[in-house]
């Protein structure tokens, strides 16, 4: 038995950044993979030990105390760049874990023409970077049902929060007011993210999936517009979707059209989000803008 709790991080990115000073606070251990001497040097400055990785998988000696584990690498064309790097040692261990996280997206629901859905509504069409996500939790879920890995899975809508969000690109001037007819996106703070995984740690249910979204899908033109109001900018103007020169990868953002409920994560984990809806979200921001001035 683990009398600390001990965190590895395969990925340190925007979530795991924001979950780690919740879990410092329960006095848990942590550990993160690295790829280079400045990440390292971050992950360390957060109290976090960094496993470098060369690309051997890890042996089981790394992940010795790990009682749970969230994964956050996207796939590559490859496929899962964590599952090659930990499946060797996660067979070989002696100990169970207690917690494993797999941060998707929303993407493995494929397009549904801007209908509701939920975490059972069968997959509509879906391009490539879907099916790689649904590939990925695929390939985790044989290898959780074949050592019994306590996996979960959180389907991500897009992120935003400090530092990402649209308050900066209407700043900097990168912000679009792209319209297409009927076309919303779903969302989540990664404030409220964090909150979700931990509540998740703390009434596991291995095998679950949650869609990890607010309570409001909307039109991405509304978000910028509402962005430039609080900022007391001028919108900029809207572009037809079809005038908008969009590279391959975004275009391939808008040929998914959702509402995702996210009905489960409330009832099963009792999670009340923080940000219910972007407006919430950004005003928030925008008020911790502010008070750093």
């Amino acid at each position: 038995m683990v009398d600390t709790p001990h965190m590895l991080f395969f990925g340190f990115g925007f979530c795991a950044q924001a979950l780690a000073p919740q879990l410092a606070a329960r006095g848990w251990r942590m550990s993160a993979t690295c790829r280079d001497a400045e990440k390292a040097a971050q992950v360390e400055a957060m109290g976090i030990t960094p496993l470098h990785l060369d690309g051997a998988p890890l042996t089981p000696e790394r992940l010795a105390g790990v009682s749970h584990i969230l994964l956050s690498a996207a796939p590559t064309r490859e496929g899962d760049p964590a599952l090659p790097l930990l499946t060797p040692a996660l067979e070989a261990r002696e100990t169970a874990l207690t917690w494993v996280g797999y941060l998707s997206t929303t993407g493995v629901y494929g397009d549904h023409a801007g209908a509701w859905i939920d975490e059972d509504t069968p997959r509509g069409t879906m391009g490539a970077r879907g099916q790689a996500r649904v590939d990925a939790e695929a390939a985790w879920g044989a290898l959780a049902k074949a050592q019994g890995l306590p996996i979960h899975y959180f389907r991500l809508a897009g992120i935003y929060g400090p530092g990402r969000n649209q308050l900066v690109s209407v700043q900097n001037g990168k912000a679009r007011r792209i319209e297409k007819q009927g076309q919303v996106f779903s969302r989540i703070h990664v404030d409220d993210i964090a909150q979700i995984l931990l509540a998740s740690i703390d009434k596991p249910h291995a095998g679950r999936a949650y869609s990890v979204c607010d309570d409001a899908p909307a039109p991405p033109q509304d978000v910028v517009a509402f962005a430039a109001d609080l900022l007391g900018l001028e919108a900029p103007p809207l572009i037809a979707f079809e005038a908008a020169e969009l590279s391959p990868m975004a275009q391939s953002f808008y040929a998914d059209n959702k509402r995702i409920k996210n009905t489960r994560l409330k009832q099963e984990l009792g999670v009340e989000l923080l940000y219910p809806d972007y407006r919430a979200g950004l005003s928030a921001l925008y008020q911790e803008m502010q008070a750093k001035k």
